[in-house]
């Protein structure tokens, strides 16, 4: 399989599993929205590396990745490198404890619809950056 085979796979993935958010946000599964939006950006950014070359590592948050080769992006692109990295990082923080909570921290209570239509808006706005960068080869 090729980086760019397996680029678009991950973009595959990732635009197929933002078709769940709207539906989780429904149900007010405000949790769940930030979780899976975190492994939407994730596997879009990880495409977005793979499609320029770049072998991703193996965590979470490639956003620091991303920066050091914003150069192989197109211009449009690499404008936007700063956001998308944020964007990452604020979702990995959440990735855990989205999911899992903590003993003091439930995390049906503690996420709002708020932050899951911002977690939805940013997934959304990482995965039209990426099928920028991989359809367009």
């Amino acid at each position: 399989m090729t980086n760019g085979s397996l680029a678009e796979s991950y973009l595959l993935k990732a635009t197929k599993r933002l078709k769940i958010l709207p539906v989780l946000l429904e149900e007010e599964s405000y949790s769940d929205v930030v979780r899976e939006a975190q492994e939407i950006v994730e596997l879009a950014l990880k495409g977005m590396l793979r499609q320029v070359g770049v072998e991703p590592p193996r965590w979470h948050d490639v956003g620091s990745i991303l920066r050091e080769h914003r150069e192989r992006l197109p211009d449009s692109v690499a404008a936007e490198v700063d956001d998308l990295a944020a964007i990452s990082a604020a979702l990995r923080k959440d990735r855990e404890l989205s999911f899992y909570g903590d003993i003091d921290f439930i995390p049906t209570e503690h996420y709002s619809r708020e932050d899951a239509e911002r977690a939805l808006a940013d997934a959304r706005r990482v995965v039209s950056v990426a099928t920028a960068v991989i359809e367009r080869e």
